[in-house]
């Protein structure tokens, strides 16, 4: 099954519930893409052998990798860790998970900064760019197990918004902002102008 995103609502119910819209707004693995998003799916049951894993990781250079559990008898001081992850924030290197177990969420805002919800469950591998705002949070059933991979050393560093001074920001808005052409044509009765979009086709890294 592939990976399911959707636009969600401005509730202040509990953030691990799916806050998805009345009627349903989803949102398509290409438009993550335009986002800088990136996803896989792949086989946990294999992680520590699995040769697709291990392509994925010397193609895009993830030399690190360990292992997290998020779950209230796994993780100290659960719920303010919850509290902290689900804080907006960015970060200047990109932020790899592979859920390996349980489900979790993460939010990323897009270009016009509403809030989109990534269901992550078992076998999901995301890579989030750097300066993209956003969060994370297990959902109902309060238990994740993830790996975090890295390209080099670990840096766990998170910067909470307002972080838009930041080189990275500026430079993932102005890639995400060229991901999408557009050009205004004149009509014959000078009155108004059309807006035509050009698609393109990207490659990442």
């Amino acid at each position: 099954m592939s990976m399911e995103a959707w636009y969600i609502d401005t509730s202040d119910e509990d953030q691990r519930k799916p806050h998805r819209l009345n009627p349903n707004e989803p949102v398509s693995l290409d438009e993550l893409k335009k986002l800088g998003v990136f996803h896989w799916k792949l086989n946990t049951d294999i992680y520590e052998s699995d040769p697709e894993l291990e392509q994925i990781r010397r193609e895009q250079g993830y030399t690190y990798m360990d292992i997290i559990t998020i779950h209230m008898d796994k993780l100290h001081n659960y719920e303010e860790k919850l509290k902290m992850f689900f804080e907006e924030h960015l970060h200047l290197d990109d932020e790899i998970r592979y859920i390996l177990d349980g489900q979790a969420y993460f939010d990323i805002r897009d270009k016009e900064d509403r809030w989109i919800r990534i269901a992550m469950k078992k076998g999901d591998l995301i890579s989030l760019p750097a300066g993209i705002y956003h969060r994370f949070t297990v959902d109902e059933t309060n238990y994740t197990k993830a790996m975090r991979l890295f390209v080099g050393e670990p840096v766990w560093k998170a910067y909470n918004r307002p972080a838009d001074d930041f080189e990275i920001r500026q430079k993932y808005m102005a890639t995400a902002s060229s991901r999408a052409c557009f050009f205004w044509v004149l009509r014959d009765d000078s009155s108004s102008y059309i807006v035509v979009r050009l698609k393109r086709t990207l490659s990442w890294r």
